[in-house]
């Protein structure tokens, strides 16, 4: 299988317009002037499965048992990533405004768990797997994203791997220049911001 360059990642992002420019309400109640859709290029099998072996291509070698992915965003790159690791798939999804193991889904003591996700801005639904994880007394072996909106500066205090890092600003809604100059924002991603 062909690893891609960030760069050809990038045009691929473009190409499947995955990539927007333009004033964004982002999930963790920021603003931003890049949003990335990345549900308009995973919806492509071939790309999916290309990006998202560079995840399980880098964890390959991680003793792993499960991989768990936020719902909803994460669901499509965790269950590609376990299809070629060959392990089970589990997701977490929000009740009331909590990420919590529903369907049935449950973590054993001790279990090694590998966290996929599609965007990183602030961690928000990372850090909450990761909980659910601790809280179980399994193990994260690592966390596994699409697109790092923060250039490395979140972390999650285990091994973690991008395909993408890049520096997207984003900004506190009282900050947002975007906001000042009166250009309407619009909520393109899956959560309901209050």
């Amino acid at each position: 299988m062909n690893i891609l360059t960030e760069k050809e990642l990038l045009e691929i992002f473009k190409k499947t317009e995955a990539l927007l420019s333009g004033h964004f309400l982002l999930t963790s109640g920021r603003h931003s002037n890049v949003y990335f859709q990345c549900a308009k290029v995973l919806q492509y099998p071939e790309y999916n499965k290309n990006i998202c072996a560079v995840i399980a291509n880098h964890y390959a070698g991680f003793k792993i048992d499960t991989v768990i992915a936020p719902a909803i965003g994460g669901i499509v790159v965790g269950q590609e990533v376990a299809r070629q690791l060959k392990k089970r798939f589990i997701f977490a999804e929000r009740e009331d405004k909590k990420l919590s193991l529903r369907r049935g889904f449950s973590i054993k003591k001790g279990e090694r768990l590998l966290v996929c996700e599609d965007v990183v801005t602030t961690g928000g639904s990372v850090f909450e797997v990761i909980n659910i994880i601790n809280q179980s007394e399994a193990v994260p072996v690592g966390v596994g994203f699409i697109v790092d909106r923060s250039k490395g500066k979140v972390q999650f205090g285990v091994h973690q791997k991008s395909v993408i890092s890049l520096e997207a600003i984003s900004y506190e809604p009282e900050n947002c220049h975007l906001c000042n100059e009166n250009i309407p924002f619009i909520k393109p991603g899956s959560r309901k911001v209050v």
